[in-house]
């Protein structure tokens, strides 16, 4: 039976519950300097008479995630992950025009190393279709949560002619639908290059019973290990924002839209 305990701040029962127990976390910041802005047709076609570009909101679309064992090193695995980012332009084409809105995709990729433990068990339940096969778990769960990127810098530049022509880009299908239009590669026109600063929380999680109370937030206590290398020196410096990810309990709200008096 559930131990019980009423004492002070203390708490009341220990439950068994069945949650995804976060076996290894790891947060990042990354600097992405110089990512390319891919564009459809239309769009391009607005960049290569630009004079100049402004980045006016840059947002994360999607972030595709692969999860594999690693050899030889039981209980660890690799995730890798792409992130596409749905980026907002302003084209300027003479230094007193109006600018014009530009809307493109640019994408970027890393791998971080992260334990998982180890498992191997078919889940069935009753919300699974009929004649189904069950969920082999033998991997964990990857779960990466990303706050909104930083624009540190925008720019446009000439591109070098392909050999092949003007090739088209193939985006997953939930990334390209967004669009109307097919992305090419710049040939020989214009390209974007956009800096970013991205801050993100990587876990790796399993499905098990555990009998715990609940107490406060988990914080990731260590920096990702990443392939990539040579981060902006302004960015470093920057905090990492922990509010963004995990909203202020009820004590450090100051009451506000509290209502004392029974109203609701």
């Amino acid at each position: 039976m559930a131990e019980q305990k009423t004492s002070g701040n203390a708490f009341k029962e220990a439950v068994c519950i069945d949650a995804g127990r976060i076996y290894d976390s790891c947060s990042d910041k990354d600097c992405l300097e110089d990512l390319q802005v891919y564009f459809t047709e239309s769009e391009q076609a607005k960049i290569d008479r630009a004079l100049s570009v402004k980045a006016k909101s840059v947002e994360v679309l999607n972030v595709f995630l692969e999860v594999e064992p690693i050899p030889f090193n039981r209980g660890f695995y690799s995730v890798d992950m792409t992130f596409y980012f749905l980026v907002n332009l302003a084209a300027y084409y003479t230094p007193v025009s109006t600018a014009d809105t530009v809307t493109g995709i640019a994408f970027f990729s890393k791998k971080v190393i992260l334990y998982g433990s180890e498992g191997n068990v078919k889940v069935f339940s009753s919300e699974m279709p009929f004649g189904g096969n069950g969920n082999v778990s033998d991997s964990p769960r990857a779960v990466v949560q990303a706050v909104t990127p930083i624009v540190l810098s925008s720019r446009v530049a000439d591109s070098c002619e392909c050999e092949c022509g003007c090739c088209e880009l193939n985006f997953p299908e939930c990334v390209s639908s967004c669009f109307n239009g097919n992305f090419v590669v710049p040939n020989g026109g214009r390209k974007v290059l956009l800096t970013l600063g991205l801050f993100t929380i990587v876990q790796l999680e399993r499905r098990v019973q555990m009998l715990i109370p609940a107490y406060d937030f988990c914080i990731p206590g260590k920096e990702c290990v990443t392939t990539t290398d040579d981060p902006c020196e302004v960015f470093k410096h920057i905090k990492f924002p922990t509010n963004e990810f995990f909203p202020p309990r009820l004590e450090e709200t100051d009451n506000i839209g509290v209502c004392s008096c029974g109203c609701g």
